[in-house]
């Protein structure tokens, strides 16, 4: 054997599971949510070994939600690594074969199956700078099953260093100006606080925004806490009349789709002119042709902003007509829900729930929350005092996303601010759609206590002696409107059966002792089940909700 076989053959191997771990220890990826199987289970534990926090969940699509919101929450990416079949058995009909690359490509910013083990850590590079660069998206590396355990020479790898933090823009010096004059001369101003604000870390510059030019603001779902909810200058009490009647309308990072109605009328003044601040320039002029873009980071351009506003003394008077107009609706709208709030009577309604809740919660908590009214009516009474610290169904008002997204927020919590807690509000119906991952949360004892608002139903349903009338005559299945689930469900048992603590509650008093019980007990996580009216329903609204029905 000669010198140079034998060196060939001493030369250190790495495996393929090594080399996707490491790829994504270099990237700064901190956490990893996933169901392992084959070829996918040596991954999983080769990123432990090097540091990688590995939480195995119970669904596919929950691990998904909590790596999407650990994205949010820590400005890394979301990054789906799926296995699939050894590259010699394509195209034979191999075990769960399928185009999963291209399939990707409809969905994510960059997908990819990298040609060896030696260019995995380039494309992961690539993946997760796609991830974080512009507006940030989720990305596909596809591994193929003979990866895994594929032995390389270590000196073959391509070693690639972390990507860069992404680059600041900045908008237009021209259209900066253009837009502080648009501000300076509305009548009716209105800031919208979106989620890409929360996403770039404006805050500090938003708030000084807000205060410095006493302008009302609103923010959307994911946009509460950029500025504090309880802040005498938030107008979210009003948000009806401030889109209405707005004469100039800011929007922070917050798109004009369905969840700010299109910008179109009734909703808005036909001739509102809006000034949209977004990362995305294909986002400009999406539904109304906007009076002024401004493309460019969220936080470098309200700095931009508040520097052209500060060269001549000004500021929107506090006592104007438009002023007393919001005050006076908010003062209004407030007055409605706390009567509704203050009712006695058995079962409780959604106010009284939320307001009790409301009083307790940890001014420092994380809020998490789905379902159809407990999601609409808990974002109106629960506050938020803190940026990037409510997680909810967002844009697409996708069920099932809570506890993936409570766990991602607790995990946080507990590496980052240990002794902070997760509000996890969830409808009984959008509890259904990931219950099992309270396992997971009591596997890993998470610092979570779940609130599922029950009313027998998706959106309503029906008592039990109601329930127990309608099957004298036909089966459930025959008879049994299809919004109904069925009444007085144990949902607290499922806490209980992994080991967490359960209170089943049907009074103010129950709630709130229990509540308390659970905000005391850093132990365990708990899962209070709250009993509600089945057909309780939302204070009457200006407007009727996007999706209507005759029902």
């Amino acid at each position: 054997m000669s010198d140079s076989n034998f060196a060939e053959r001493s030369e250190e191997q790495v495996s393929g599971a090594k080399v996707i771990a490491q790829a994504l220890k270099t990237q700064d990826v901190e956490y990893v949510f996933g169901i392992v199987g084959i070829p996918v289970t040596e991954i999983a534990i080769a990123a432990q070994q090097l540091g990688i926090k590995y939480i195995g969940m119970r669904n596919e699509q929950a691990a998904c939600y909590a790596a999407s919101a650990i994205g949010y929450l820590t400005g890394r990416p979301l990054l789906v690594i799926g296995g699939s079949p050894e590259r010699n058995q394509e195209t034979m009909g191999a075990f769960q074969e399928f185009p999963q690359v291209e399939a990707c490509r409809l969905y994510t910013k960059f997908s990819a199956r990298p040609s060896s083990i030696e260019a995995v850590p380039f494309v992961i590079e690539k993946a997760v700078r796609s991830s974080i660069y512009g507006r940030p998206g989720a990305c596909y590396v596809d591994i193929p099953a003979d990866f895994v355990n594929l032995q390389v020479n270590v000196s073959s790898i391509k070693h690639v260093e972390r990507c860069m933090s992404p680059p600041i823009s900045m908008a237009e010096t021209s259209a900066v100006c253009t837009a502080a004059s648009v501000i300076k001369n509305a009548k009716q101003p209105l800031l919208i606080i979106g989620k890409g604000a929360a996403y770039a870390h404006a805050e500090e510059s938003i708030q000084k925004l807000v205060e410095q030019y006493k302008l009302p603001f609103l923010p959307t779902p994911m946009g509460k806490g950029v500025v504090p909810d309880n802040h005498p200058y938030c107008v979210g009490a009003a948000r009806s009349r401030a889109l209405q009647f707005a004469d100039v309308i800011v929007l922070f990072g917050a798109r004009l789709n369905w969840i700010l109605h299109f910008g179109l009328p009734p909703r808005y003044q036909p001739d509102v002119k809006f000034i949209q601040v977004d990362i995305c320039a294909e986002e400009l002029g999406n539904n109304v042709k906007p009076a002024v873009t401004l493309l460019g980071d969220i936080n470098a351009v309200t700095k931009q902003l508040l520097e052209e506003l500060d060269k001549t003394p000004w500021q929107y008077p506090p006592e104007s007509k438009w002023w007393k107009t919001l005050r006076e609706k908010m003062k209004s709208n407030e007055a409605a829900s706390k009567e509704l709030a203050s009712k006695k009577s058995l079962p409780m309604n959604y106010y009284t729930v939320f307001y009790h809740v409301q009083e307790q919660l940890p001014r420092d908590c994380f809020v998490v929350s789905e379902g159809a009214n407990t999601m609409d009516i808990g974002r109106t009474v629960l506050q938020n005092y803190l940026p990037r610290h409510r997680l909810d169904a967002g844009t697409f008002g996708t069920m099932g996303v809570g506890l993936g997204f409570a766990i991602a927020a607790a995990m946080v919590a507990k590496d980052r601010s240990p002794g902070q807690r997760v509000i996890c509000v969830e409808g009984d119906s959008a509890f259904g759609f990931s219950g099992m991952e309270v396992e997971t949360i009591c596997r890993y004892n998470l610092p979570i206590i779940l609130l599922v608002v029950n009313n027998n139903g998706i959106y309503q349903g029906f008592d039990t002696d109601t329930w127990k009338e309608m099957l004298k005559f036909q089966d459930a299945a025959s008879v049994v409107p299809p919004m109904c689930l069925l009444p007085n469900s144990h949902y607290e048992q499922v806490m209980t059966a992994f080991g967490g603590k359960g209170y089943f509650v049907q009074t103010p008093e129950e709630l709130q002792k229990s509540l308390r019980q659970s905000l005391a007990d850093t132990a365990k996580p708990s899962l209070i089940n709250i009993m509600i009216e089945p057909q309780a329903t939302r204070k009457t609204q200006d407007f009727h909700w996007l999706t209507r029905s005759n029902m």
